[in-house]
């Protein structure tokens, strides 16, 4: 596991209580030495600093989902919605406002580690409707037959939803099916989430056709 932090103190902090889950750390001080880390030897899941010199947070999310869906959990001083939405937007899986309780850091490492680790001998089948075909086995995700790269958030979401086709969820249920209960998050975090599904499993994301708005309730997978 990695650990971009550039407050010696709170990252020592951080791997303190990681390693005590069991966890091997590695910390890195900037996001320049976060992305080199991850090219090097690619870690189960980034716990990533928002305000870190050289390459920022922010930066290194947006450079690592050009071509990874490596779980990443941001910690961010920043407080307002537009800042933390901004941050799922690139594709953090979830993120944690400073101060936050480092029981809690852990926790939300065991859901994000639990989400992209299928169960041994356990395995799910694959998800079909139409010509979307979710493999929760092997987080793969295809629309007409091309593969779609997902983050494990998005991943997480749409498997939900393609489970039940035809289901109307609303925006409380995906909510707590992706964050449990969290009074930082808020249900525009799940509009994000469809909005950057849309642009990769629908033939046009204007008028989408898979992933339904269901206006006033929430959304569906559309059935077939």
């Amino acid at each position: 596991m990695l650990v971009a932090e550039d407050d010696p103190k709170q990252a020592e902090l951080v791997q303190r209580y990681l390693e005590h889950e069991g966890h091997a750390v590695i910390v890195v001080g900037d996001g320049r030495a976060a992305l080199e880390q991850i090219r090097q030897n690619p870690p189960d899941l980034l716990v990533l600093d928002v305000m870190m010199p050289r390459v920022d947070g922010l930066d290194v999310c947006r450079i690592l989902r050009r071509d990874s869906a490596l779980p990443v959990l941001m910690l961010t001083a920043r407080t307002t919605e537009d800042d933390l939405l901004l941050g799922l937007d690139l594709g953090a899986d979830d993120y944690l406002t400073k101060p936050y309780s480092p029981r809690e850091l852990a926790a939300r490492v065991r859901t994000l580690l639990r989400r992209t680790r299928p169960a041994p001998h356990a395995p799910d089948p694959v998800l079909r409707v139409g010509n979307l075909h979710v493999d929760p086995v092997r987080h793969e995700v295809r629309a007409d037959g091309q593969p779609v790269t997902c983050t494990p958030g998005e991943f997480h979401l749409l498997r939900t939803m393609a489970a039940e086709p035809g289901r109307v969820f609303s925006r409380e249920m995906l909510l707590r099916h992706l964050h449990g209960f969290d009074s930082y998050v808020t249900t525009r975090t799940v509009d994000v989430h469809v909005m950057n599904l849309r642009r990769k499993i629908e033939p046009d994301p204007r008028h989408p056709s898979r992933l339904l708005t269901v206006y006033g309730v929430g959304y569906k997978i559309a059935d077939g």
